[in-house]
């Protein structure tokens, strides 16, 4: 078992409110909303301790979009340091890990998990994914919700290479609540996952799901035009809001309009769960009404209808391989849809939104990869990684840290012990943030929740 620092950190910080102000005339009351903390539990991740390493001989896909064979890799002080060549120097004090035969990738980001949320075992106990309490709940965050004892966690690297990942609330809610992105890593609190620097993101959704959930109850939205409905009313709520706590006017606090105002100062990243093309469509125009950005519509099946308006509106398509036809809302889904937004120049990003599914990711992503290669559209496997990688990261905005391989982001890479485009393939090594936590053949190298190690039987007990 890998052992789990110490890493606590203050989670709440105190609230400072200004006292009346006696001035012998009058009393100036405070503004609450100008006042309060914008980030009351942050990120208290640290890094575990790393080495200096040079993976040299490999073939190496920077996540960016280029290939390199016989290529070398620099890893120190958590940091990538040197991408190349066989021509690149490796300095000094590196430990050298020879990938003749493998290959080499930035580490795996899933945009689309409910790990923590929804952990295993499935049990009603742990269904904490979805406040199904009303249309509109975007005063809920998702790391509240998350368990970082889930064994999801720990095969999602051990299995599909990931060290970076995005927990969105589910998608019951035409506003589900913000999102959290993690560092994959084994961590007592959520806070010691959280990835530092992340913007939060905000979960939508469309269609069928709140149409479902809430129609039946005689409640509105039992409509589609009842949910753009609900939706615009909210967001002129939330315009309303901004206005009069930017004018110092606001004199109470509202946790949903707290994160609809940063989503509308795009401090926050909109995350749509949609399918069908003509309600995206609609959501972009909703968007521009009300000014802000969508950064990602999630499952998607439909994309490859508005490629064209989804590459003018920068909005990447965060999409499974081949997932279609479970409801209405999926039946056009093409198992090519990946190869024809990015013919199109549109930023693809394949995602799980599975426990299982987050484990092959890189499997998926070849799957389009052929499907799109079989109707004439061959996409080279260093450009279908960027879907895994560095797509990943511009549509949670971390891009600037990590998702490629280059000098200075975080050393957060994968050995693969093959193509990691074939079925064949998978992680050997894993680094995130230059420290080695899985190593397919050290079986110390991989963590062990205590919810892992179980309980002892009566005859145990002592």
């Amino acid at each position: 078992m890998m052992a789990v620092g110490a890493r606590f950190a203050a989670m709440g910080l105190a609230l400072v409110l200004a006292g009346c102000a006696s001035t012998g005339a009058k009393e100036t009351k405070s503004n609450p909303t100008a006042e309060f903390d914008k980030n009351p539990y942050p990120s208290t991740y640290k890094p575990y301790p790393g080495a200096s390493v040079a993976l040299v001989g490999a073939t190496v896909f920077d996540g960016a979009g280029a290939r390199i064979e016989n290529g070398t890799v620099l890893l120190r002080d958590g940091k990538v340091v040197g991408v190349g060549g066989a021509d690149l120097a490796v300095p000094g004090g590196f430990t050298r890990i020879d990938g003749a035969g493998k290959f080499v990738t930035p580490g795996i980001i899933d945009v689309h998990s409910h790990l923590g949320n929804y952990p295993s075992p499935g049990v009603p106990a742990h269904s904490d994914g979805n406040e199904a309490t009303d249309p509109t709940t975007p005063n809920v965050w998702a790391e509240h919700s998350v368990w970082p004892q889930d064994p999801g966690f720990s095969r999602a690297m051990a299995n599909g290479g990931i060290t970076s990942l995005q927990i969105l609330p589910g998608s019951a809610n035409l506003m589900g609540g913000r999102s959290v992105t993690l560092k994959n890593v084994p961590g007592r609190t959520v806070q010691s996952m959280k990835f530092p620097g992340a913007p939060y993101g905000f979960k939508m959704a469309c269609g069928e799901n709140p149409k479902r959930v809430y129609g039946g109850k005689s409640r509105i939205p039992s409509t589609r035009m009842g949910n753009f409905a609900v939706n615009r009313a909210t967001w002129i709520k939330a315009t309303e809001y901004r206005r009069k706590r930017d004018a110092g006017k606001q004199e109470t606090r509202d946790l949903g309009m707290e994160t609809l105002a940063g989503v509308l100062a795009g401090d926050i990243l909109v995350h749509n769960h949609c399918y069908r093309a003509d309600e995206m469509a609609l959501v972009l125009d909703m968007a521009r009404e009300f000014g802000y950005k969508v950064t990602a519509f999630h499952h998607a099946v439909e994309s490859y209808k508005i490629g064209d308006m989804l590459k003018a509106n920068n909005a990447c398509s965060a999409i499974w391989a081949d997932w279609w036809g479970f409801k209405m809302e999926s039946y056009d889904g093409i198992p090519e849809n990946a190869a024809l937004l990015q013919n199109a120049g549109a930023c693809v990003v394949i995602h799980s939104d599975d426990a299982n599914g987050i484990q092959r990711l890189n499997q998926e992503a070849a799957k389009a990869q052929g499907d799109g290669r079989r109707m004439g559209i061959d996409i080279p496997d260093e450009q279908v990684m960027t879907w895994l990688t560095l797509n990943a990261a511009r549509a949670l905005g971390i891009d600037q840290q990590t998702g490629s391989l280059a000098p200075g982001k975080m050393a957060d890479v994968v050995l693969w012990n093959g193509n990691p485009l074939s079925v064949y393939s998978r992680p050997e090594k894993v680094w995130v943030d230059g420290a080695l936590l899985f190593d397919a053949n050290d079986p110390k190298r991989r963590a062990v929740s205590d919810f892992e190690l179980g309980q002892p039987g009566e005859g145990d007990v002592k």
